[in-house]
């Protein structure tokens, strides 16, 4: 194997990747030599710009529109990914929402904190589960938490940290699952990253800036490549752990 292009020859799913952490993914991997299925929810324009950059790189990728909050689209999402290049081998589960709200708040928005739920827990576990019997042995699993299911710093977030926290577990309940056939499932725990959700620019951003010992936002690419070294050959004895990448917010 080419030591430049660890995932030569792979094939990987990544939901959400059309922007933020999950299109640094997708680039990352691509360099990497894999091609890459990636999904995306409204932004045409941005996935296509997102094919555009793989395709320069001399890879193949394909975006498909998929709502992670519906089952069926989960399902085909990961379906079509195998369909397309013949194999699977690697599932990035990158999607997710971000919803607020104090605990008790009459004024909440219950549908959005269904929603939620069905993005960031059942959408995970239904391309977990459409990906388990598609993906060779030896695939990789990564997905894509939080800090704050380790230390909850604001008040508002629980609902949010909830649903990372159950990935969390589910990580490590599924590396025993797929442990006998070499398939490793871990999760990337980002921190402070500058994306469109939390951008290193807003008002909240220099108490976030503070909290780290590094004294700076991360960027998709800090996050992209723990996904990229979790997804290659030098991490197969790796499985049902954390790797948290947050310029030590939560030293």
């Amino acid at each position: 194997m080419n030591s430049l292009s660890p995932l030569a020859g792979k094939v990987a799913l990544v939901t959400g990747g059309s922007r933020g952490i999950g299109a640094a993914i997708v680039k990352r991997l691509a360099r990497d030599g894999a091609d890459v299925v990636f999904s995306y929810s409204h932004a045409k324009d941005q996935a296509d710009a997102v094919v555009a950059s793989v395709e320069s790189l001399g890879r193949r990728a394909v975006a498909v529109r998929a709502d992670q909050a519906v089952s069926a689209d989960v399902e085909r999402l990961v379906t079509q990914a195998h369909g397309t290049f013949g194999r699977l081998d690697i599932l990035v589960n990158s999607a997710g929402v971000f919803v607020t709200g104090m605990v008790g708040d009459p004024a909440a928005d219950i549908a959005a904190f269904d929603r939620q739920i069905d993005i960031n827990i059942k959408g995970v576990a239904t391309a977990v589960r459409a990906a388990a019997p598609l993906l060779g042995d030896g695939g990789r699993i990564v997905s894509i938490g939080t800090t704050g299911a380790d230390r909850i710093a604001f008040p508002g977030v629980a609902d949010y940290i909830a649903t990372k926290a159950a990935v969390s577990a589910y990580t490590r309940g599924w590396s025993r699952d797929l442990g006998p056939r070499g398939i490793t499932v871990n999760l990337v725990q980002p921190g402070a990253i500058n994306t469109d959700m939390n951008p290193e620019t807003a008002g909240h951003a220099d108490a976030l800036r503070a909290m780290t010992s590094l004294g700076r936002y991360g960027q998709p690419d800090d996050i992209a490549a723990a996904v990229a070294f979790l997804a290659g050959p030098d991490a197969g004895y790796i499985t049902g752990a954390t790797l948290t990448v947050d310029g030590g917010q939560i030293a």
